[in-house]
């Protein structure tokens, strides 16, 4: 974050990756769901977009304002649920992006997708980028290198329960450890986005991803991690533009 904050030149991993895919941004309205502090989506913004965030989490919102601060950056963050962001709102956007790291927390899809869809002015596009939901359901606990099926593919009822001593974003322990989160295949979300109203643009699936996911994993030159051996064996996050026509 002090990187962050000194360079005003400087973007978050996540976005330098997902601009190639996304386009320019320079004036237009794109809302950030799922936000949590802000640092992609002040990314947004010194690529020139008018940016919103928005995430339930009051100490997030509480952090991403005290960001874009640091940063000199004018960036609106509103506390809200996702499925009410509609409401907390407002508006609509050109752009609603969604990055890694976000879907697994959500348990329903096609909810999802009518948000989204709700978000948009004719002409917007949203763009998600995440973990693949076939490595989701990777045994992550194995480390002989097999890639074992141990997890839900397709959206359950009941969400899977797991724990983790710390956080994607540190190293200090957390006090609440158990977790809770949903798979959604990818038929399933592409299908929501359709009967939402949207027309997919594209889908692309890659053999890499932000964070080491499994045991069997390396990180690469530019930063991020694939299979050691046999890359092309999973898929390991996927990215989808959809436009409201």
């Amino acid at each position: 974050v002090a990187g962050f904050v000194a360079d005003r030149a400087s973007l978050s991993e996540v976005v330098d990756f997902d601009r190639t895919y996304v386009g320019s941004v320079a004036g237009k309205d794109l809302v950030h769901l799922q936000c949590h502090f802000g640092r992609d989506t002040l990314s947004w913004a010194r690529l020139g977009a008018k940016v919103t965030g928005l995430d339930y989490s009051p100490a997030a919102i509480e952090k991403a304002r005290e960001l874009a601060a640091s940063c000199g950056i004018d960036a609106t963050f509103v506390e809200a649920e996702l499925y009410d962001a509609r409401t907390a709102l407002g508006r609509v956007f050109d752009i609603v992006y969604t990055g890694t790291g976000a879907l697994t927390w959500l348990p329903d899809i096609r909810a999802w997708a009518s948000v989204v869809a709700s978000l948009l002015r004719p002409g917007g596009f949203i763009y998600v980028r995440d973990g693949h939901p076939m490595e989701w359901t990777i045994d992550d606990e194995r480390d002989d290198g097999d890639l074992v099926v141990k997890y839900p593919y397709f959206e359950t009822r009941e969400p899977v329960q797991f724990r983790s001593e710390k956080s994607y974003a540190g190293d200090r322990a957390l006090k609440n450890q158990v977790q809770y989160g949903w798979n959604h295949g990818l038929g399933e979300t592409v299908t929501a986005l359709i009967e939402a109203g949207l027309r997919i643009d594209f889908l692309h699936e890659f053999d890499e991803t932000e964070w080491k996911a499994l045991p069997g994993m390396v990180r690469a030159g530019n930063g991020r991690y694939h299979l050691e051996e046999g890359r092309e064996r999973l898929p390991l996050s996927f990215a989808i533009k959809a436009t409201r026509d």
